[in-house]
C-alpha cells in the first residue's frame, strides 16, 4: 500500500490490525473472539454475553421489507449458534439511506426511492424483532446521497449464555440434524449476490436471492433449542447463514469430516436439485450435532412443540466432506482444501491526502439560525418515528432506553439492559459512525467512530475498562486501489484506537463492493463507512444516568478540549462546505477522560452526561435542555480550547472528539473538579428554570438566545412521518 508516497505491506490486513490489537491486549474477560458466529465476553461469574452485527445491504436494496427482516432474523441466529447457544436479549440496528427528499426524476433506473427503502427496512426489522420478542434498544440512521444505489442495513444481536457453554464440541459419530424451517430456492446465491456489483438490471436477475423470513418459525425454534441446550442434548450448534448447509456443516465439521444425504433435507416444495439444497440460504434453520443416544430425546422436544427436525447425516473422523443424493455420491472433498485451499490474492491500495482547505465563512453576532438548521439536518434530527415502532420494553430488561427525558423523546446516548433479574449488573450498548469524516481522512474517521462509541457507553454508566468493540466495514469497489486505500487506513486506526483505549475487538463483518452501475454507465459508490459498536459492563444499573438536564441550579461542565476542527462538521455542511480540519483523537488523553468521567458517574458525582458529537457543543446543550424541559445558560469563557479555536462559530459547532457535558450538583463541585484535575475541563454554565437556551461568547456578548420550543420543533420535524 502507498500512503502519501510511503510504501506499507500487509500479508493479511485484518489479522495485522484489528485481530492483532485484540491479541496484544489479551484481556482475560474475552472468552471467544473471531472464532465463532459471535464474539463472547464475560458478563459475571456464571454468564457470558455474545454480540454480533451483520449487514443485509443488497437484499434490502432489492426488497426493503424482506431483506431487512431476514437481516435481523439472520443475526439473531448468530448468538443462537455461538458456542452451545445463547439466548437473544437485545437487538441493535443502524441504517444508511439516500436523502429522503431526493426528487423522483433523480432516481436512477432500477433504484427504489430512499423513502420507499427506509419505510420498508424499518418495517421489516420492526416486525421480525417485535414478533421474536427481543427488544431493539440501540441504533442510528445516517443519510447521504451516495447511499442511493446501495443502502446499508446493519442488524445486531446480543445474547446471554452460561460460561461453561461457550464452545462447541462436535464429535466423530455425532448425528447431523437440521432444525426449523424448510429449504427452498429463496436465498440461493445470496452470498454471491451480496458480494458483487449491482446494476440497473439486478431486480430481475437476482430476485430469487432474497430469503423469505418467518419470525414465528424462528421464535418457536429458539424456544425448543433453549430447552435442548438446558438438557445438554447436543454437542454443537450453528446457523444456516450465507451458503446455507454448505457453510453450516462445512464449518462444524472442519476438524472432523462429514457425510450428508441431501435427499433427507425437508423441502418447501419439490423440484430442487442437490446443488440447490446444499447452498440454499432459506431462513430459520439451524444445524446441531447430537450423540446417537440423544437423538430420540432431542427430537421429542422438537416434536412436542411442532418444530421440524430431520437427521441428514453424521460427522466422520477422516476430514472428508461427502455428499450423497438418493444413494449416489455427488461430492467428495478434503476439509483442509475446503477451508484453506483457496489461493491468496494481493491487491494494491493507495491513499493520498485530498488537499482540502478550510472555507471562509463570515462571523456573525448571532447563531440562532445556524443552530436551528443543524438541528433540522437529517443526521441530527430526531429518529423518534423509527424508534417508537420497535418494542424496547419486551423481556423487561431495559434500564436506559433509546428515548429519554421528561417526555421520553430525548436522544439517549446509549442503552443499558439488565440481563438477569436477580442481579443489578447491566450491559451498556452503543455505536459510533460518521462517514462524512472519511471524505477527509478515513484514519481519523475510524478513530472518531471508536471514540464516539466509547463516549456513548461511558455517558450512561459503562465501565471504561470493560469495553468490547465490533467493526463493520462497508466500502465501495475494493478492486480499485483508490477505494481500497481508505479501508487499509481505517483498519490501521482500529489497531491504534483499540490499543490506546484498551478495548479489544471481539467480532466483525465486512460488506465490500457497494457500488451501483447506472444504465448510462456511471457508478454510484457509497462513502467509506465504518460502524463501530460497543458493549460495556455496568456494575450497578441503579447508578446509570441519562443525557437530559435534571434540575435548575445544577452546574454544567465540559470535559475535553474543543479545537479548530470543523472539517466534516454539520456547521460546514449547512454552508455547502467540507473543510479540512477533521476532528482527531488524542490517544493519550482520550482514554484518561473516558476513565475519569466513568468514575464520576460511578461515584454519583454526575446526574446527567451527554457526549458532544454531530453539531458540537451548541447542539448538545440544546438537546440536554429540551429533553429535560429546563433552560441552560452557558458561557464560552469556561471552555477548555486550543489557541487556534478562537472564533465563536468554532467553539459552538466544532465536533472535536472526547468531549462530555456533565451536569453536577452544586455541592459536588469540589469533588468533581478534584477528580478532573490535569484534564482539559471547565464550567460551561448552569441549568435554569426558564425554558430558554442562552450562550454567551468569550466577549460576553450573547450569541445564542432562543426558547426551547423552536429548537425541539426544528429537531422533531424532519422525520415526523
Amino acid at each position: 500500500m502507498t500512503i502519501n508516497g510511503e510504501q506499507i505491506h500487509f500479508d493479511n490486513l485484518l489479522k495485522e490490525t484489528v485481530f492483532k490489537a485484540t491479541k496484544e491486549l489479551n484481556k482475560e474477560w474475552c472468552i471467544s473472539v473471531f472464532a465463532d458466529n459471535a464474539g463472547v465476553v464475560e458478563f459475571d461469574e456464571e454468564s457470558a454475553v455474545c454480540f454480533k452485527v451483520e449487514t443485509h445491504n443488497r437484499p434490502s436494496a432489492l426488497d426493503p421489507y424482506g431483506g431487512s427482516a431476514t437481516g435481523i432474523g439472520g443475526v439473531i441466529r448468530d448468538p443462537m449458534g455461538t458456542g452451545l447457544g445463547a439466548r437473544p436479549i437485545a437487538n441493535t440496528d443502524i441504517f444508511c439511506f439516500g436523502l429522503p427528499d431526493t426528487k423522483h426524476e433523480e432516481i436512477p433506473k432500477g433504484v427504489l426511492h430512499p423513502r420507499r427503502i427506509m419505510r420498508g427496512v424499518v418495517a421489516g426489522v420492526r416486525d421480525y424483532g417485535n414478533r421474536m420478542g427481543i427488544p431493539t434498544v440501540n441504533g442510528a440512521i445516517y443519510f447521504d446521497e451516495r447511499y442511493l444505489g446501495n443502502p446499508l442495513v446493519y442488524c445486531g444481536n446480543i445474547g446471554i449464555m452460561d460460561k461453561n457453554k461457550c464452545f462447541k464440541n462436535p464429535q466423530s459419530g455425532d448425528v447431523i440434524i437440521v432444525v426449523g424451517g424448510r429449504t427452498g430456492r429463496d436465498g440461493i446465491h445470496g452470498a454471491t449476490f451480496s458480494s458483487g456489483e449491482i446494476t440497473h438490471e439486478y431486480e430481475t436477475i437476482f430476485s430469487h436471492a432474497v430469503q423469505i423470513g418467518n419470525a414465528i418459525t424462528e421464535k418457536t425454534m429458539l424456544d425448543v433449542l433453549v430447552q435442548a441446550n438446558e438438557a445438554g442434548l447436543y454437542n454443537a450448534i450453528t446457523d444456516c447463514g450465507a451458503g446455507g448447509l454448505s457453510s453450516a456443516v462445512g464449518e462444524m465439521g472442519k476438524d472432523l469430516g462429514a457425510e450428508v444425504d441431501l435427499e433427507e433435507v425437508p423441502l418447501k416444495y419439490t423440484g430442487l436439485n442437490y446443488t440447490e439444497i446444499w447452498i440454499s440460504e432459506a431462513q430459520e434453520r439451524m444445524v446441531i450435532a447430537v450423540k446417537p443416544e440423544n437423538v430420540k430425546a432431542i427430537r421429542k422436544i422438537f416434536d412436542d412443540e411442532n418444530v421440524e427436525s430431520t437427521v441428514i447425516g453424521k460427522f466422520r473422523d477422516d476430514k472428508k466432506l461427502i455428499l450423497r443424493y438418493n444413494g449416489e455420491k455427488v461430492a467428495e472433498m478434503d476439509m483442509d482444501f475446503l477451508h484453506d485451499g483457496v489461493p491468496k490474492y494481493s491487491r494494491e491500495a493507495v491513499w493520498k491526502s485530498p488537499g482540502l482547505s478550510e472555507p471562509s465563512i463570515p462571523e456573525k453576532d448571532n447563531y440562532n439560525d445556524e443552530l436551528l438548521r443543524i438541528l433540522s439536518c437529517y443526521n441530527v434530527a430526531s429518529k423518534e418515528w423509527v424508534i417508537r415502532q420497535y418494542d424496547h420494553e419486551v423481556q423487561g430488561t431495559s434500564v436506559v432506553k433509546p428515548l429519554v427525558g421528561i417526555t421520553n423523546d430525548g436522544p439517549g446516548d446509549g442503552a443499558v439492559i439488565r440481563p438477569k433479574f436477580e442481579s443489578d449488573r447491566g450491559l451498556a450498548i452503543s455505536c459510533g459512525m460518521n462517514p462524512m469524516y472519511g471524505d477527509i481522512d478515513p484514519y481519523w474517521m475510524a478513530l472518531g467512530g471508536i471514540d464516539e462509541a466509547i463516549r456513548n457507553v461511558i455517558s450512561v454508566g459503562g465501565r471504561a475498562d470493560r469495553i468490547a468493540l465490533l467493526d463493520n466495514f462497508s466500502w465501495g469497489n475494493c478492486r480499485k486501489p483508490e477505494t481500497f486505500g481508505p479501508l487499509v487506513r481505517a483498519a490501521q486506526a482500529c489497531y491504534d484506537g483499540a490499543i490506546a483505549f484498551g478495548t479489544p475487538f471481539v467480532s466483525g463483518k465486512d460488506s465490500l463492493n457497494n457500488e451501483f452501475s447506472c444504465e448510462d454507465g456511471s457508478k454510484i459508490s457509497i462513502p467509506s463507512t465504518l460502524l463501530i459498536s460497543a458493549i460495556s459492563i455496568v456494575d450497578d444499573v441503579n447508578k446509570c444516568i441519562t443525557m437530559d438536564a435534571k434540575r435548575a441550579s445544577n452546574l454544567l461542565f465540559i470535559v475535553g478540549e474543543t479545537r479548530n476542527e470543523l472539517g466534516g462538521s454539520h456547521y460546514y455542511k449547512i454552508h455547502g462546505q467540507l473543510g479540512a480540519n477533521i476532528p482527531k483523537v488524542d490517544l493519550e488523553t482520550a482514554p484518561k477522560i473516558a476513565q475519569r468521567v466513568a468514575t464520576a458517574i460511578a461515584e454519583g458525582l454526575a446526574v446527567s452526561c451527554h457526549d458532544c458529537s454531530e453539531g458540537g457543543l451548541a447542539v448538545a446543550l440544546a438537546e440536554m435542555a429540551f429533553s429535560g424541559g429546563l433552560g441552560i445558560e452557558a458561557d464560552l469563557r469556561g471552555l477548555s480550547r486550543s489557541d487556534d479555536c478562537s472564533r465563536t462559530d468554532m467553539q459552538l459547532f466544532s465536533e472535536s472528539n472526547s468531549r462530555y457535558i456533565v451536569e453536577v450538583l452544586p455541592e459536588e463541585y469540589d469533588a468533581f473538579a478534584k477528580l478532573m484535575l490535569n484534564l482539559p475541563f471547565g464550567q460551561i454554565g448552569r441549568v435554569v428554570e426558564e425554558k430558554t437556551l442562552t450562550i454567551k461568547a468569550e466577549s460576553g456578548k450573547t450569541v445564542i438566545e432562543t426558547a426551547l420550543e423552536p429548537l425541539k420543533e426544528a429537531w422533531l420535524k424532519p422525520l415526523a412521518w
